[in-house]
This record gives C-alpha cells, sequence and structure tokens, in this order.
C-alpha cells in the first residue's frame, strides 16, 4: 500500500441515529473499495463493523469502527459511530480525531434524536456535515418531506445535491443536480448507468441546481462575482465552492443512498474523493500549552491515542492519528503522559477486524498498532525532538449509575480489573470505589450502557455481577448556633485520661465576620479570637476551627487533638451518618489536668462535644442538586414536564432549539436514579438529556425524616 500523504488524506466520522444503517453503508463503501470481497450481513454476524460478541448479541453498535478506502488517489479514513446515545463517548472520540461528518438518516423515520444530537456535537466542535438519506426503498420514505424537516431545524444551508425519482421498493434511480445527470442501477446495484436527466424532470432539477450553484458561490469572492456575471459556475469551481462551504460550516449538502442495496455509494465516495477538505484544510489542534499543531510532515512526530480494542488472540489494539511528522515500523518513541519508552513494533491501517501492515503513515494519517507496554486511551507520544500532549476530547457526564459488586466476592479483584479495562476502550465509564457510600460505583451513559457492561463481564470475563441502587451522597449542616461541653475522664490505673472542652457550632457561609458575642439563655459568651483555621473538606464545603481559650484553660498543644476529634465526627454525621459541611467551630474554654491530660483525651472531647452542640443546632440534610437539561419533541413537552415535577424537580426555562424543545430544571439525584429509562419509554426514545452536579440543597422535611428513620433502623441492624 502506497504512502497518502497529508494533501491526500480525509478522515470521516460516520454518524447517525440507531438504525440508520451505518454498518451496512461501511459494508458498501469497503465493497466498493475492493477492500472486501462480498458485503456482510447484520443478520449473518459477518460485517466488518459490529465484530465484537457484544454488537452480534444485541443486534447494535457498541463500538467505533475505523475503516479507510482508497479512491482516486486519495485515502479516506473513515469511522463507524455507535448510534446510540448510550455509547456517545466513540462518537466524540472520532468526531474530535476526523475533519468531516456524515450524518446518516433512515429514510423512513428523517431527523430523529440520535441526528439531533450529533449534529449538536459537530456544532460545538465546528466540524462540517454531510447529510445523507439512506434506506430510500423503504415504502414509509418521503424524500421531499426529509428536506423540508432539515430545512426547518438547520435553516437554508441545507442544500440537497440529489433526489430520487422514487421512493419506497421500485426505487432504483436518482438525479444529481450538481453534475446534472440521472444515475439508475440495476437489481444488484454497483456500477451506476448514467443517463442525461429526462425532459419531465429538467424544470426541477435545474431549479435545485441554481440553488446549489448560489450556494457554493457564496463562499468565495471570485466565484461570487462569476456568480453574478453569468449565473453558472463549471463543476470544478462548484466543487471548490462547496469544499469552502462545507469547512466554514455554510451549508450542510444532501445526498441520497441506499446502502442496502448498494446503490448510490460509488457517487457518495466519488463526492467524498473529490470536494470534502483535506486534513490540511481544516482548523489546526492545540497542544495543551495552548500551542497550534500542524499536521506538517517535516515536523518532530507526535502520535495521539485515541481509543483502544481488546481483541482475542491479539490483546490491545491501539489507534491513533499522526499529529505531526510520520511514523515507521521501529521508531522509538518516549509518552509524555507516563514518561515510559515505547517502540512501534508494528504498524497499520484499519479496516475494522482487519489490518493491513504499511511501512509509514504520515501527519494527518489514521493507523493502529499493538504490543505496546504503558499506553492508555488519550496518551500521546513523542519522538526526542517534540514535546506535546494533548487533551482536546470532552466527553459528557455520567447520566446514570448503578453499584456493582461481583456475586462471588472473591472476585472483586477480578472485577475491578475487568473494569478498568472496559474504561480503556469506552472512557464514558466512570468507576468509583466510596468510602463515603460503601459502595463500588459504576457511572455510565444510560440503561443501556450498563447492560452491556453486565452483559461483557458476565460472558467475556466470566464473572457473576450484580447491580443495586447506589446509595446518595447526602451531607448534614446546622441552621443555627449551639453550644455543648463534654469531659471525657477515665481512670485505670497510673496515668488516667482527662479532658474538657466547651465549644460553640454555627452555620458557616464564606465571608463570614469573625464571632464577637453569643448569648444562650441568659449567658453571654464574648469571643476574643486567639487562632483560627479553615478546612476545606474534601467532600464540599468548609470547617472553620476558632480558637478563643483564655487564660490557658486547654493548652494551645491539644488544640489540634481537638480538631482532629471534630473532623472525625465530620465524617459521620450525627443524623444519617453522612458527611457533616459548613460549620464554624469556636472552642472558648475548657480544662486539663497537669497528668491525666493527653492528645487522646481532648480528642474524645472535642468530638463528643461537637456531637452535642451538632444535634441541638438545628441540624438539616442537605440532598445533591442536577441541572437537568432535557431535548424532546414538542408534542412530548407536558409529558416531560409532568413527569420532573413528580421527581421534586424544578422547571427553570423552555426554549426551542432545532426542532425540539430544550427543557431546563434543578432536580435531585435521588429522583433522577432511574430516568434515562423513564424518559426513553415516556417518548419514544425520541428525548434525551444531559445532567451535571449544580449545589447541596435542603431536603424537606417528610424527607429527612425518612431518612434518619431509615438509618436509626440499619443501626440497629448492624
Amino acid at each position: 500500500m502506497k504512502t497518502y500523504q497529508s494533501n491526500e488524506i480525509k478522515n470521516i466520522a460516520l454518524l447517525g441515529n440507531d438504525g440508520a444503517g451505518k454498518t451496512t453503508l461501511t459494508e458498501s463503501l469497503l465493497y466498493e473499495a475492493g477492500i472486501i470481497k462480498r458485503r456482510g450481513r447484520i443478520t449473518q454476524h459477518n460485517t466488518v463493523s459490529d465484530y465484537f460478541p457484544v454488537e452480534q448479541e444485541y443486534g447494535y453498535s457498541v463500538f467505533s469502527t475505523v475503516y479507510h478506502v482508497e479512491w482516486n488517489g486519495k485515502k479516506l479514513n473513515i469511522i463507524d459511530c455507535p448510534g446510540s446515545d448510550d455509547f456517545v463517548g466513540a462518537a466524540m472520540t472520532a468526531m474530535n480525531v476526523t475533519d468531516t461528518a456524515i450524518l446518516l438518516l433512515k429514510g423512513a423515520n428523517g431527523v430523529e434524536v440520535g441526528t439531533q444530537n450529533h449534529f449538536r456535537y459537530t456544532e460545538k466542535l465546528g466540524k462540517p456535515v454531510i447529510f445523507l438519506v439512506n434506506q430510500l426503498d423503504d415504502e414509509n420514505t418521503d424524500y421531499d418531506q426529509i428536506l423540508e424537516q432539515l430545512t426547518s431545524i438547520y435553516g437554508s444551508k441545507v442544500v440537497p445535491v440529489q433526489y430520487p425519482l422514487e421512493t419506497g421498493p421500485n426505487f432504483n434511480s436518482l438525479i444529481d443536480v450538481l453534475l446534472m445527470k440521472k444515475f439508475s442501477w440495476g437489481p444488484e446495484g454497483g456500477a451506476p448507468t448514467i443517463e442525461e436527466i429526462p425532459e419531465d424532470q429538467m424544470d426541477k432539477a435545474m431549479e435545485m441546481h441554481k440553488a446549489l450553484v448560489e450556494a457554493a458561490a457564496e463562499h468565495d469572492e471570485g466565484l461570487m462575482e462569476k456568480f453574478f456575471e453569468s449565473e453558472s459556475l463549471t463543476e470544478d469551481e462548484m466543487r471548490e465552492g462547496i469544499r469552502k462551504g462545507l469547512a466554514s460550516r455554510g451549508m450542510f449538502p444532501v445526498f441520497c443512498v441506499c446502502a442496502g442495496k448498494d446503490m448510490g455509494v460509488r457517487r457518495l465516495m466519488e463526492f467524498l474523493g473529490n470536494v470534502v477538505p483535506f486534513v490540511d484544510e481544516m482548523p489546526k489542534v492545540f497542544n495543551t500549552r495552548g500551542e497550534e499543531v500542524a499536521p506538517n510532515v517535516d515536523a518532530p512526530t507526535s502520535l495521539f491515542f485515541f481509543k483502544t480494542a481488546v481483541e482475542p488472540h491479539i490483546g490491545e489494539v491501539q489507534y491513533f492519528k499522526v499529529m505531526s511528522g510520520k511514523v515507521h515500523e521501529g521508531d522509538d518513541f518516549t509518552n509524555a503522559d507516563r514518561g515510559s519508552k515505547e517502540r512501534i513494533a508494528q504498524l497499520f491501517c484499519c479496516a475494522g477486524a482487519n489490518r493491513i501492515k504499511v511501512e509509514e503513515l504520515v501527519a494527518g494519517d489514521i493507523g493502529c498498532t499493538v504490543k505496546l507496554k504503558d499506553v492508555k486511551t488519550g496518551n500521546t507520544l513523542n519522538d526526542k525532538n517534540a514535546e506535546n500532549r494533548f487533551n482536546f476530547i470532552k466527553y459528557p457526564n455520567a447520566k446514570y449509575s448503578r453499584a456493582i459488586r461481583a456475586v462471588n466476592e472473591s472476585e472483586t479483584e477480578k472485577m475491578m480489573n475487568a473494569l478498568q479495562k472496559m474504561r480503556e476502550e469506552d472512557p464514558t465509564w466512570q468507576i468509583e470505589q466510596s468510602k463515603e457510600l460503601k459502595q463500588i460505583l459504576v457511572h455510565g451513559q444510560g440503561e443501556f450502557h450498563l447492560r452491556t457492561l453486565k452483559w461483557r463481564m458476565e460472558n467475556n470475563e466470566k464473572i457473576q455481577i450484580a447491580f443495586d441502587e447506589p446509595k446518595i451522597p447526602y451531607r448534614e449542616t446546622i441552621t443555627k448556633a449551639a453550644r455543648a461541653d463534654y469531659r471525657h475522664k477515665k481512670q485505670s490505673g497510673g496515668a488516667g485520661q482527662f479532658g474538657e472542652v466547651h465549644l460553640i457550632v454555627e452555620p458557616y457561609y464564606e465571608g463570614m465576620p469573625d464571632p464577637e458575642v453569643y448569648r444562650f439563655g441568659n449567658q453571654e459568651y464574648r469571643i476574643n479570637v486567639k487562632g483560627k483555621e479553615e478546612v476545606t473538606l474534601e467532600w464540599g464545603g468548609k470547617l472553620v476551627f476558632i480558637n478563643s481559650v483564655v487564660g490557658g484553660a486547654i493548652d494551645a498543644r491539644f488544640m489540634p487533638a481537638i480538631l482532629k476529634g471534630i473532623m472525625q465526627r465530620m465524617e459521620q454525621g450525627p443524623l444519617t451518618g453522612c458527611y457533616a459541611r459548613d460549620v464554624r467551630v469556636i472552642v472558648y474554654d475548657g480544662k486539663m489536668h497537669p497528668v491525666d491530660s493527653n492528645e487522646l483525651s481532648f480528642m474524645l472531647a472535642g468530638r463528643n462535644a461537637f456531637a452535642q452542640a451538632f444535634r441541638e443546632a438545628g441540624p438539616k440534610i442537605l440532598e445533591p442538586i442536577y441541572d437537568v437539561e432535557v431535548f424532546c419533541p414538542s408534542d412530548k413537552l407536558g409529558d416531560v414536564m409532568s413527569d420532573l415535577q413528580g421527581r421534586r424537580a424544578m422547571i427553570m426555562g423552555m426554549t426551542s432549539e432545532n426542532g425540539y424543545e430544550k427543557l431546563t430544571a434543578k432536580a435531585p439525584l435521588k429522583e433522577m436514579s432511574s430516568y434515562s429509562t423513564a424518559l426513553s419509554s415516556l417518548t419514544g426514545g425520541r428525548a434525551s438529556f444531559i445532567m451535571k452536579f449544580a449545589s447541596y440543597e435542603l431536603v424537606p422535611n417528610d424527607v429527612q425524616q425518612k431518612l434518619i428513620a431509615a438509618h436509626e433502623a440499619e443501626s440497629k441492624e448492624d
């Protein structure tokens, strides 16, 4: 295989809703390019994409598949991405390492939630988009309606390049208004018959051709001038205008295919090869120091590893993009993230489960290698002259969490190793060993996501696992000031233990002035601040500790022990055993013994005095509140709002965005545990949501009483 240069390489992400036909299109693209001799079928489990057992079991894509095609002296690296939002990590990765997105639409369904989600990601990343309407042979396909839908959502930038003469089972021909030709196919698809446009279609074709010419001219001053003069452009000029329009997201061309019958695929590849921007024509990537790194073949070599796949009999296959320079077999590199040395022993071009050995890959190209010692997803390898690191891929927050445990406890360590391995393959997994909740938590993108993990764990790793409802990380705090004192006294032969602590607790807020005077009952307590320590708590919030002891009642050397005792109690709040936060403690008096006082005595006295005062200070439970954004069809807005309000959510606002309603709300984490499943059920899978932590807020009184009662019952059982 020849070595392709940066100006001959194009990197493309294949996106779209689940069921749009991306895997089938991949088969046709590879078949037309001669990479495979016959097209596989999903039902026969013999496709280049979806070759992992879990994908064949469930019949949907779980991982992205990296492959390439060679066409007219160009190399197209294509990454076929899962359509389900539960596997969005693969799509996010692909969009970050490619330059153009093909957004596939199922003819019978038009724009779906997956289409909307993926388009939104391309918008954030500024990636060119080509819409591709597939399955035109479906009897429920209405191409004109799809065009109308696309235009109403994405505006006048949507410009059709092709239209079918007929949709449904009789689909076998289309009009291409860029080439102004009719393409038709026999029952087996493949190479088309190209003819002049029939007379009865000429008016419609000319109207669409003019719209395409105008859209192409808009993005180049020279072309615009020529268009005003002659109202036409040559085919090459149109290609140049479309390329510039694509690169600036000034236009979104619409193409047609029937991938299952291999109709329109060859023409699509011609367009990709002739018109889509090359890697050296797209905006440059920046390293972690903010320096631009261009895909320059003469620069020092840097490789960014964006994907890891664990394959039977091979082990880890590492996929990378050459960010600069060039790489050969036998080249030595340094891992910029881990400091280790690596040698590239073998170099491959990707073709799904197949790999094609190559001698060299240059800047902008995508390849893979095996048997690296210490490279993880997201790492950068540099040659001796490069000093780059990259972290430009930002993954969405988790939306679905479960506590996970091995049914056989002795397999817990084995389970953890398997989880870490899976996270290498899909960085949207988050694994957390919660000391606070005493659970191992796995955070993912949805129920589907976790169901896939369970299947892989039980079938690939042979570890039986169970999911439990995750506990909620509540917090405890106080709402008023309170005072308490506690004497710890213990006598046993020899030296005893003695420590007495008098303290005041009160709620803390940022910028709070130092205390001066308190009144409890008829007694006044004046405070003289002698020492102050602010402790930023690792679980959020603060503890402010003030030493106001006068006259040497407690020696200053015992203050750290008192603080330690208070911190121990903060880690196990008196109400529910959850962490406490946002408390100010003033130690104002106490007693000590010249012989029996020691650090342990004052630690226990401080701990118990704090617990007593906390209970008297109007203790309240706080719960984590999340900002939630739901994207749903207009006809389901009422149902979604009602459901959220039933989850104690507060609706913050509504806006329309690209044909969907965007609902923003604040909701307690407790009520969002199975929201992804409920939302899918409520909207027939047509809605999606994102959520991120916002703040801790007081729980309602009735909820607080239930939580305290549950904690007391659990404590009695223990």
